[in-house]
């Protein structure tokens, strides 16, 4: 794991130095997929899905914005070589927060679907997650400190395929996996960028197609198990510099009933730049571990640049 964090260190200084090109997203996702797999298959991400309540808010507060981000790239007697490819994502975010006394509640749903095309590989998907995070608070005298319960859910739209046989083989589907968990614990947040979490922590797992029980650690023909645990979370967002935005957070999972080393551990990052009111940049950075689905960290990195509209 050691060589990852380091890489990441890297990754995220050379972010910080270097500007980012429209065309870029075309060349990341072409990468991503040369291993002939969806990329988007085990992105339990739940990067921009945090929402922290103001301790300045009284009542509700409600956000929605809508995005549409794409990138193409196409060569023609170009003596370098390159894949002419065009992909599109869709995405939008609901935040409600409510605050009276010292109870506080938070809705986010984040919905996101994404395809390229890719010259002579046919149509693939790039991006597909709905995430549906509750949180309700309840803060002590001391209001750095509070007592807390989430209720999450996490599956896909679509199909994601493993493209590495012939005929490509379904890894995924709507519900196969679906995620549901529910923590309750002690939340710590010493400034309004950082909060650090720790509770005990239920995680219900759903198959709806049974031929993928395996895949996702259940035994033949199951579709449903259940495993107690605790949780850690750490969740960092703050303007960097002007017009930049750094959403991370690194979550953690672990099973009661089976040895620490398959702990499951989600490390997301997002960089969103602001350029005007309707346009943005962002770079998504994702590390998985989940010894259900693989042994070997996940990664995935998507630079993109689209539309955003505040619908409300």
């Amino acid at each position: 794991m050691k060589k990852y964090f380091s890489f990441v260190l890297f990754l995220c200084i050379t972010v910080l130095i270097t500007p980012p090109a429209l065309s870029q997203e075309a060349i990341e996702i072409s990468r991503l997929l040369e291993n002939d797999s969806d990329i988007s298959v085990r992105d339990m991400s739940n990067v921009n899905s945090k929402v922290v309540v103001a301790d300045t808010l009284r009542g509700w507060s409600l956000d929605w914005v809508g995005g549409l981000n794409g990138s193409q790239a196409s060569y023609d007697n170009w003596s370098q070589g390159g894949v002419n490819t065009i992909s599109v994502t869709a995405s939008t975010v609901f935040n409600a927060k409510y605050r009276k006394g010292k109870f506080a509640y938070a809705l986010a749903t984040n919905f996101k679907y994404g395809k390229s095309r890719i010259e002579d590989e046919g149509t693939r998907k790039t991006d597909d997650r709905i995430a549906i995070n509750n949180k309700f608070s309840y803060l002590f005298d001391d209001e750095r400190w509070s007592a807390f319960g989430n209720i999450n859910f996490s599956t896909q739209f679509d199909q994601g395929f493993d493209y590495s046989t012939d005929p490509p083989t379904v890894i995924s589907r709507f519900f196969a996996p679906a995620y549901f968990t529910q923590i309750g614990g002690i939340a710590f947040q010493p400034e309004d960028y950082f909060t650090a979490e720790a509770g005990l922590a239920m995680k219900e797992t759903i198959i709806s197609d049974t031929d993928l029980s395996t895949r996702y650690g259940l035994e033949p023909g199951e579709s449903f198990r259940f495993e107690p645990g605790y949780s850690l979370a750490m969740n960092f967002e703050k303007k960097i510099v002007s017009n930049v935005r750094l959403i991370s957070s690194v979550e953690t999972f672990t099973n009661m009933q089976r040895h620490i080393d398959n702990t499951d551990v989600n490390f997301s990052n997002e960089l969103i730049g602001k350029i005007n009111d309707y346009l943005n940049m962002s770079f998504q950075f994702v590390m998985v571990y989940d010894s259900d689905f693989s042994r070997e960290v996940q990664i995935k990195q998507v630079l993109s640049a689209g539309l955003s509209y505040s619908i409300l």
